[in-house]
């Protein structure tokens, strides 16, 4: 059989388009349609040697086989079909797919003989409307696998980092966040309870995992702006010193929309870890907390002695004393009595984040709370 010319050119126009455009390799594309052609020809070359009537249970009653090798030869714009098939005195009707005689052999190859295996080209006369059509089809269907693993690729590398996105639209499981090449889901659980974020709104948010899902088109990218990773790398991302490795968050308690608390250490004894992060007239901090809609950050320095360390979390509230069990990790900490609810804070929350920030609980008493004690 001689080989068809595609008579239309837009299948190879298509792979080369997709190359430039979407930088999906040609090598790619090619192997991809090699193995949808072999199924396109053994389909062809069942519809017309193969038994119609053969019973469904019979595996295989032609010996029909998948060619060994399918060119494609993008410069001619042709595709050729060959199967290798042995040499062999004679062939019985159900070996076609199998076998060649000796004759039709040396048409090929005048060395060739029985027993030997030639490579035969086996394109069907209307194999180049099939290629065009299966070429379309697998097209489309790698271009969008490719695409999926492309953007798969790209957002994993960004786990545990900040992106940039505009909020698409809100549903009953989360916020809809469009990220230009694919879309992002903001759970609820990983929303600020208290921002209603708009549609069309810039929003920045943290990438907590990116999955890569069967059947879907495009991987699944969960966002948080709740986590207390987001704060960390929104400073991060503002502090040279912390780039550079010279200042050091050291732990982070949060109350996503209402208020934070950062604890800071420096490599360095000639910088200020506390004014690194606030910046000259907070010129720092302050876009951060435009970022959060207004949370409270609290910065505060990290110190490797426990008791210090808890004054700095209670604080801005004064301290009048502290007495450390280090056995149950309980710390009691005395402030004047008209301090009592500043340093427990609205709801329990001053005190509440400085436990979490140091690890130690934290048990708030006042100068006469204590007298009393003493007294009794």
């Amino acid at each position: 059989m001689k080989s068809e010319k595609i008579s239309s050119k837009e299948l190879f126009n298509a792979i080369d388009q997709i190359y430039q455009e979407k930088g999906i390799t040609k090598e790619y594309l090619i192997d991809s349609l090699k193995t949808a052609l072999k199924a396109a020809y053994k389909k062809d070359f069942e519809n017309t040697y193969g038994n119609k009537d053969k019973d469904q249970n019979q595996e295989n009653p032609t010996n029909l086989i998948i060619p060994e090798d399918i060119d494609i030869d993008i410069s001619e714009q042709a595709i050729k079909v060959y199967a290798v098939k042995e040499v062999s005195k004679e062939v019985l009707p159900e070996e076609i797919g199998i076998k060649i005689t000796l004759e039709d052999a040396k048409k090929i190859s005048k060395k060739a003989k029985i027993g030997d295996s030639i490579k035969v080209e086996v394109t069907p006369k209307n194999f180049g409307r099939i290629a065009a059509s299966t070429g379309k089809n697998i097209l489309v269907q790698k271009i969008t696998e490719a695409e999926k693993n492309l953007v798969y690729t790209q957002y994993a590398d960004k786990v545990g980092q900040i992106i940039v996105g505009t909020v698409q639209k809100t549903e009953k499981f989360g916020v809809i966040v469009d990220l230009g090449r694919v879309e992002a889901l903001i759970p609820n659980n990983e929303q600020i309870k208290t921002e209603k974020l708009q549609p069309h709104q810039k929003i920045k948010a943290l990438v907590l995992n990116v999955v890569n899902e069967t059947g879907s088109s495009q991987p699944k990218i969960t966002l948080s702006r709740k986590s207390i990773n987001f704060v960390k790398k929104l400073f991060e991302n503002e502090v040279p010193e912390i780039m550079d490795g010279i200042v050091e968050i050291k732990d982070i308690a949060r109350e996503a929309g209402s208020r934070t608390k950062i604890s800071v250490w420096s490599n360095d004894e000639n910088v200020d870890p506390v004014g690194s992060l606030v910046g000259k007239k907070g010129m720092r901090i302050q876009p951060i907390i435009d970022e959060l809609n207004g949370e409270k950050i609290d910065v505060i320095p990290y110190s490797e002695d426990i008791p210090s360390y808890i004054i700095n979390a209670i604080s801005p509230a004064p301290i009048l004393a502290i007495d450390i069990n280090d056995e149950e990790k309980i710390a009691t900490v005395v402030v004047p009595d008209d301090a009592l609810v500043f340093a427990i804070g609205a709801g329990g929350q001053n005190v509440r984040l400085a436990a979490i920030l140091t690890g130690w609980k934290i048990d708030i008493k006042t100068e006469t709370q204590i007298k009393e004690t003493v007294v009794e």
